[in-house]
């Protein structure tokens, strides 16, 4: 049984999947996105969230904890200051994976992991709803014209046909 064992290996020494996870980290948080295989993805979600938390609590020791990991002081100095505030108000989830199809050349499966915008959370929390009883609206009344519309039509072509036979 596999009892505390939670991480993924990918078929790498411990100090590879540390470097490679780094270098993703550091890749993510400058760029917002990257595209990967879903299994890296998947694990360097858990990276990913950790380092925004990491931010937003904006300590000296944050910081130093955060230095482990991401070597790149642009990185850092992105994740304290704007990613810190994009995600002020959210207590977690800031990231979002989604699947793209396999690979040609060995049919991996392939995944874009990004940060979520600051938009996300603000438009879509209120106006979701009106938009959607506007739109159950307006098809509940197209629905019943389409339908007669279309009884019609048929009618009519059945006419033209038995006219010319």
């Amino acid at each position: 049984m596999r009892h505390l064992v939670d991480s993924r290996k990918l078929g790498r020494t411990t100090s590879h999947r540390l470097a490679l996870f780094r270098n993703m980290l550091s890749s993510l948080i400058l760029h917002d996105r990257i595209e990967t295989t879903l299994p890296k993805a998947k694990e360097l979600r858990r990276w990913a969230d950790w380092m925004v938390s990491l931010g937003k609590d904006g300590s000296l020791s944050a910081r130093r904890r955060a230095l482990r990991y991401v070597q790149n002081d642009n990185a850092i100095q992105k994740l304290f200051t704007n990613l810190a505030d994009r995600f002020k108000a959210r207590n977690g989830g800031y990231t979002r994976i989604m699947r793209l199809g396999n690979r040609h050349g060995d049919n991996a499966p392939m995944a874009i992991i990004e940060y979520l915008s600051a938009e996300i959370g603000s438009v879509t929390a209120a106006p979701a709803p009106k938009a959607k009883k506007a739109a159950s609206k307006t098809a509940k009344s197209a629905a019943p014209k389409s339908a007669k519309a279309a009884a019609k039509k048929p009618a009519a072509k059945k006419t033209a046909k038995a006219k010319t036979a």
